[in-house]
């Protein structure tokens, strides 16, 4: 790889209770389940032969937990970054989706049509972190030309930096999948910009593949 081309890992974190129960976690701290540490295993068992350098989470544990596990096998460094944390969610943080549904039906059809235009009371909007997350990432591919690093990080985090870095206008959070503990990969090289070459990959988690969101 030259000096030109640097290697994003971006990772979903593994599964936790949140998960299962239908909850919007956003910055509630939920630690992996046993599902979920069973994927970090996995996860990190699949990426260490990319050989990242350094693993750069979200300061929840979730995903601290993830890139922990990561970060050993792979022998690399492990940052916290406050820029990768969860979109805040106000007052939907940690609901169950039927409540939402029925308390807030007009929010709710919102967030299955559009949910870039949304901002729930207190919280962020997509928008809010898609800023954040890609001004992050800008200054760790400069730190780390040529080499190659991964993001711990969670769904409405991931998504909006994808939209980001590809250039993907809106309508687009239900246009893309990314499950628990899978991994995408981008490239960023110093003419070209940013090219996806591997997303949502799971084939690594076998029987622990999550069928929640």
């Amino acid at each position: 790889m030259t000096e030109n081309t640097t290697t994003v890992i971006l990772v979903r974190h593994g599964e936790c209770e949140g998960n299962r129960e239908g909850l919007f976690r956003g910055r509630t701290d939920f630690p992996l389940n046993e599902t979920g540490k069973e994927q970090a295993r996995a996860l990190a068992e699949a990426l260490r032969p990319l050989a990242p350098s350094a693993v750069y989470s979200s300061p929840l544990v979730r995903a601290k937990e993830t890139a922990r596990v990561i970060s050993e096998r792979c022998d690399a460094d492990l940052i916290l970054r406050q820029g990768f944390i969860n979109i805040a969610l106000g007052r939907w943080e940690n609901r169950k989706k039927a409540d939402i549904q029925q308390e807030y039906p007009e929010e709710w059809r919102l967030w299955l049509s559009h949910p870039e235009r949304l901002r729930m009371a207190g919280g962020e909007t997509l928008g809010d972190v898609r800023r954040r997350a890609f001004a992050n990432l800008d200054v760790l591919v400069k730190g780390h030309a040529g080499g190659v690093f991964a993001i711990v990080s969670h769904r409405a985090v991931l998504k909006p930096l994808l939209a980001e870095v590809l250039d993907i206008g809106d309508p687009y959070f239900w246009k893309v999948h990314l499950d628990t503990a899978s991994f995408s990969i981008l490239r960023h090289e110093k003419d070209r910009g940013y090219c996806l070459t591997a997303l949502n990959q799971t084939y690594h988690l076998g029987r622990f593949i999550s069928e929640w969101v």
